[in-house]
This record gives C-alpha cells, structure tokens and sequence, in this order.
C-alpha cells in the first residue's frame, strides 16, 4: 500500500475551525483541599519533581516530567497505594505545541481516591514502559503506540494491536485523514482478492453516513418484509411504507405515468 504524504496542518482546515463551540475548562481546586491528596502530593515532592499539581471533578491531578513516569508510577503503587491503573493513552497537541500529552489513570482502593498522572513528550522521544509496574499497561500501550505512534522503551511486544502490520500512518492523529489514506479503500479488496478484483468488486465505502436500502444484507430491517440477504423487489425499493408493520402509504410513480390534473373533480 503507498504510504500517504499529505498529513501536514490539517487543524486549519476546516472541521478544525471555532465553528465548533468548545466547553469552558473545568474549575481547579487547590490539593489543600483535600487531606488525602495533599499528603500525596507532599510525598511525590520530596522524591521528584512536580510540575503542577491541583484537584479537579474529585481527583488529583499531577504533571510531571517524562523520564520519571516509571519512578513515579512505582512509588505511588509502593508507598502511596495506588494500586490499580484504569488507562492510559495519549493525546495529539502536535499541531499546537509539537508534543504528546500522555496520561495515566490510577485508583487507589483503600483510599478510594483516583489520580491522573500527565506528561509532555517530542514526537519521536521515547518513553518508559510501565508494563512492570502495571499489569494492565500492556495492551494500553501497544495500543497507544498503534494509534498515535508514540515509542514506548522496554515493552516487550511493541507492535500494532488494531491495524494490520503494514498499515500506514497512525489514525487517531489529528493529523490523519478523517477517512483514511485514498489508499486503504483498496486495503482489504488487495489483500483478500488482489488488485485484479478491484473493477470487479469496486473500493470500500468509507462514508459513515451512507445507508443503502437496496442492501439487505447490511440493512437488513430498513425494509421489514424482505428477509435477510434477499434481493428486494422493484416495487420494495421505490415504494414509501409507513413504519408501523410496513403499510402501504405511497406508490412512486414514473414520470412517464404520471398525469396533472387541472380542475378537481
């Protein structure tokens, strides 16, 4: 498959643009707040550096730099009983500030607090595996690594999760094409068939919104009397029902039968 070349800017386009209303940042709190987090807080500052720190929606929020993540992770399981790890992932600001922001999701069970640990990274800088710490980081970060093409150090099974092997670029950068590369229409039909089928067989819908009746198959209950993969006749396709149990309502005429009629009868 050719790889896809123009994937540069594609924030100022125009589904990118102020014409979407953007939600006002959540208040922050102060980690005084709260005596339980401020205590962490106060721990996690003796033996690292700490960025920023505050409480939002009830959970602490805690920046810290990259290189520290595994350290960090491992005192807050260890010393702090944060003991489980819901998620982690990235999030795309290549456009605004040429970085990363990757996030890790914690709780804490004897405490019942929860905790989100951030920090920024370079496109191509790698980053510590957690995967010793956490258990459940495995998959998370190939996943991460799958669709955002961060480099994660350490992991031992670093490949793709969701896309095949050989697929091009990662799709959920902003900057990836909102329905794939022009390429991967063709992706399955080459692999399973080979390029030969292509006029016979025709590239993949990728357009989400398109629903065609005609398809039973795929749409098998727009049309609620024809079965399951039959071929429908011409009249169950040009012919309007009303919902309920699929009652005649309107015949779509021709236009060759059709006749105006000047004076009410």
């Amino acid at each position: 498959m050719r790889e896809y070349k123009d994937k540069n800017n594609l924030q100022k386009k125009p589904y990118y643009s102020d014409r979407f209303w953007v939600a006002p940042q959540i208040p922050k709190e102060s980690v005084e707040s709260d005596e339980v987090f401020a205590k962490d807080v106060e721990s996690l500052k003796r033996n690292f550096e700490i960025k920023e720190a505050y409480i939002q929606r009830g959970q602490l929020v805690v920046y810290i730099n990259p290189e520290d993540n595994l350290e960090v992770l491992k005192h807050l399981r260890d010393e702090l009983a944060y003991n489980f790890l819901n998620e982690l992932s990235a999030i795309d600001w290549l456009a605004q500030r040429g970085e990363f922001e990757i996030f890790y999701q914690l709780l804490s069970t004897s405490k019942r607090k929860r905790m989100r640990v951030k920090c920024f990274i370079k496109e191509k800088e790698p980053l510590k595996s957690v995967y010793t710490i956490y258990k459940s980081a495995d998959w998370a970060e190939r996943e991460m690594y799958d669709m955002f093409g961060v480099r994660v150090a350490g992991h031992y099974n670093l490949k793709r999760i969701l896309m095949p092997d050989d697929w091009h670029g990662h799709p959920l950068r902003k900057s990836y094409p909102l329905h794939g590369d022009e390429q991967a229409q063709w992706y399955e039909i080459d692999k399973i068939f080979g390029k030969e089928y292509r006029d016979v067989i025709g590239p993949e819908e990728r357009d989400s919104a398109r629903v065609d009746e005609s398809d039973t198959y795929n749409f098998a209950r727009i049309r609620h009397e024809v079965p399951f993969g039959e071929e429908p006749s011409k009249e169950e396709v040009h012919t309007d029902y009303q919902e309920d149990e699929g009652v005649f309502l309107v015949k779509k005429l021709k236009k060759e039968d059709s006749k105006i009629v000047k004076e009410r009868p």
